[in-house]
C-alpha cells in the first residue's frame, strides 16, 4: 500500500515540477501580493478622522494643516453625494472653501464631528466657515459590507466555476469530444455562460433575502434595480472568466490565472473597506474591476435609493466589459490541447 501511495505522490509532485507555468505562478503570485498589500496599506497608520474638501485650487486653509485627519479632494459634482455621507456618518466632514462658499456640513450627532468642529473653530480663519448642519443615521457596517460580501462570493463562483471547470473538460479531452458533434464553440460558451448566470442569481438571490428577513439590511432603492446589477454583473464575472478558460490546458495554471485577477479585485474593489481617500494610482486601478462597479452600483442602490439614471455609468461599463470579454474568448476558444 505504501509503495502505491508513494508512487502517486511521486508522479503528482514531478507532474506540478514539470509544469513551469504553474510552478512560476506559485512563486510569482504570493511575491505580488506581499509588494501590492504593502503598498496599499502603506503609510503611518489610519487617519482619526475623514474629511472631504472641495476647492477651485489647491487649498491652503490652516485647518487643513491639523495632524491625524485624512483630507481629501472631491469634486463640486461629488457634494451633494458627500453631504449624504456625512449625513450616514461615513465621511465626518465636508469643508467647501472655493470662493464665495466658505462653508461645512457636520453631523451634530456624530462623536467624531463634533470634535472636528471644536478644531476647526480653535484654528485660524475657521470661524470664517458657516455651519451647515447635517441629520442623519449612522450606516451600520453590516449594510455598507453585505454587498461586498455577496459580490466576493460571486466572483468566485463566476470566474472558478466557468473557467477552472472548462479546462479541466479540455484536459480530460471532454472538449475534444464535443468538438466531433454539432454543437459549435459559440453554443457551448453561451450553454456554459447562462447556466452558471442562472445558479449564481438565483443562489445569491436566496441568500440575499434569508439574510435580510434577520438583519433587516438598508435598501432605500429598487429590488428590481439590484436585481438587474446583479445580473450584469454576473454575466460579467462569468464572461471574464472565458478569456482565461479560452485557451489553457493546464488546471494549475488556470488556477494561478484565475488567483490573479481574484485577489487584485477583492482588495481593491471595496469588498471590505472603500477606497476613498486611498492612494490615487489605486482608485484608479479599482475602475478596471468589474466587481468595483457592480459593488458601487449595489451600494448606491441600497444606500443613497439611486435609480437607473444615476447608476447607468457603471452600468455601461459592465455592458462594455461583458462584450470585450466575450469576444476575446470566442475568437481565442479552442477545443483541444493540441
Amino acid at each position: 500500500m505504501m509503495k502505491r501511495i508513494w508512487a502517486a505522490f511521486y508522479a503528482r509532485t514531478l507532474e506540478f515540477l514539470r509544469d513551469r507555468s504553474s510552478l512560476g505562478w506559485n512563486l510569482i503570485l504570493p511575491v505580488a501580493l506581499v509588494f501590492g498589500l504593502a503598498f496599499v496599506f502603506s503609510g503611518a497608520g489610519q487617519p482619526l478622522f475623514k474629511v472631504a474638501v472641495v476647492a477651485e485650487q489647491p487649498a491652503n486653509h490652516p485647518f487643513l494643516q491639523t495632524q491625524h485627519v485624512n483630507f481629501y479632494d472631491i469634486t463640486p459634482q461629488q457634494v451633494d453625494t458627500t453631504v449624504r455621507k456625512v449625513g450616514r456618518h461615513q465621511v465626518d466632514m465636508l469643508l467647501d472653501l472655493r470662493a464665495g462658499q466658505q462653508h461645512y456640513w457636520v453631523n451634530s450627532d456624530s462623536q467624531k464631528g463634533y470634535f472636528l468642529e471644536r478644531l476647526l473653530e480653535g484654528s485660524p480663519d475657521g470661524a470664517q466657515l458657516t455651519k451647515q448642519s447635517v441629520k442623519g443615521e449612522e450606516i451600520r457596517y453590516v449594510d455598507w459590507v453585505v454587498p461586498g460580501i455577496l459580490g466576493m462570493n460571486l466572483m468566485f463562483s463566476c470566474l472558478f466555476g466557468v473557467g477552472f471547470v472548462i479546462v479541466r473538460y479540455r484536459k480530460s479531452g471532454y472538449l475534444k469530444r464535443l468538438n466531433a458533434t454539432p454543437l459549435s464553440a459559440s453554443e457551448f460558451l453561451l450553454a456554459q455562460v447562462f447556466s452558471r448566470l442562472l445558479l449564481v442569481v438565483v443562489v445569491t438571490s436566496l441568500v440575499f433575502t434569508g439574510t435580510n428577513l434577520f438583519m433587516h439590511f438598508t435598501v432605500e432603492g429598487s429590488y428590481l434595480n439590484l436585481l438587474l446589477v446583479l445580473v450584469l454583473g454576473a454575466f460579467t464575472l462569468i464572461a471574464l472568466s472565458l478569456v482565461v478558460a479560452a485557451r489553457v490546458s493546464s488546471e494549475e495554471l488556470a488556477g494561478g490565472l484565475l488567483n490573479l485577477l481574484t485577489w487584485p479585485m477583492m482588495l481593491l474593489s471595496g469588498v471590505w473597506f472603500s477606497m476613498e481617500g486611498t492612494n490615487p494610482v489605486m482608485q484608479w486601478l479599482s475602475q478596471l474591476s468589474p466587481l468595483t462597479h457592480m459593488l458601487s452600483a449595489a451600494r448606491a442602490i441600497m444606500l443613497d435609493g439611486a435609480g437607473l439614471t444615476d447608476i447607468s455609468g457603471h452600468l455601461l461599463v459592465l455592458a462594455g466589459m461583458s462584450v470585450v470579454f466575450l469576444l476575446i474568448g470566442a475568437v481565442t476558444f479552442k477545443w483541444t490541447t493540441e
